[in-house]
């Protein structure tokens, strides 16, 4: 191979690794849609701000529907919204040989103790945040939900199954009308036959995860109370919700289920535990010593 052909060939392979996506954009774009050339300008320019952008807040800046950004990811090749963040954080990290940025490899960073100060300023941060995104009428109205609710149910799918097991676990200490299904089939079966005095914590990071979604829509329209724990305030989850509490962590498409978003919805449940022990201090205090008694005499 001639030292001109592997050079060009070299830098081909550079253009396509850094810049993929973008690449697919620049070749398709003459066979967008007026709109989706819209949502592809838009990307181009803001590509650090899209990929913590939920489907919707993307559709908003681009004054177009969600629809249209679907329709988008389908046009350059993703299957849907997540793939195509996925696929911008890919295209963004890449470096020229078609590795991860140094930059971004643990192993590269200064030093392990930078690594250990790193993440946790990281998790820090995403307390500090959510901290100041929560706002206390808000807890104060959704503990009223929970305490005139019949039955209260956790939902989640993925690392956010977790987080809804956690705060089905803790509220079983001090009351027995609290469950959690990890099935999103059995979620959906649970959600059609909810009533008006059920009250459904629906867990999503995105608000945009299907199976979720899917659940809220049903709850929707059965009736049944619906309090979304989420990052975005919009997204396709929120639209069909009575109650938003934002969790406070920038967590990338390449990033899913990093310890600061599970800190940041534990910090809620806690926040939301602690607020409902307070107000139903009697039979909470007398519930949490039978449960903790019943643990404890099965050990030796």
């Amino acid at each position: 191979m001639g030292v001109g052909l592997y050079i060009e060939n070299r830098m081909a392979v550079r253009l396509m690794a850094e810049f993929g996506l973008f690449l697919d954009i620049q070749l398709l774009y003459n066979q967008l849609t007026k709109t989706e050339k819209k949502i592809a300008d838009y990307v181009t320019k803001n590509a650090n701000q899209v990929l913590f952008m939920s489907i919707t807040e993307l559709a908003d800046a681009c004054k177009v529907a969600d629809a249209s950004v679907y329709r988008f990811c389908r046009t350059i090749g993703v299957k849907g919204y997540q793939e195509f963040k996925m696929k911008l954080s890919l295209s963004m990290a890449t470096a020229e040989d078609g590795t991860q940025k140094e930059a971004q490899k643990p192993e590269n960073s200064d030093s392990a103790q930078r690594m250990l100060d790193d993440i946790l300023e990281s998790q820090i941060s995403a307390l500090k945040e959510t901290h100041l995104l929560l706002k206390w009428e808000e807890i104060e109205r959704i503990v009223g939900m929970m305490e005139r609710a019949k039955n209260i149910y956790f939902f989640g799918i993925g690392d956010s199954l977790l987080t809804a097991m956690e705060a089905r676990n803790k509220f079983l200490r001090i009351t027995k009308k609290v469950h959690c299904v990890d099935d999103p089939h059995m979620q959906a079966m649970i959600a059609s036959m909810a009533e008006q005095d059920d009250l459904v914590f629906l867990v999503s990071y995105s608000g945009a995860t299907k199976d979720i979604v899917y659940v809220a829509d049903i709850l929707s329209g059965v009736g049944a109370k619906v309090v979304a724990i989420t990052r975005f305030l919009k997204s396709p989850l929120t639209s069909h919700v009575d109650g938003v509490l934002l969790c406070g962590s920038n967590e990338g498409p390449l990033e899913g289920g990093s310890l600061g978003g599970k800190l940041s919805q534990l910090y809620i449940i806690d926040i939301l535990f602690k607020e409902y022990y307070r107000r139903n201090l009697g039979i909470s205090m007398e519930n949490n010593q039978k449960t903790s008694k019943a643990v404890v005499e099965k050990l030796y």
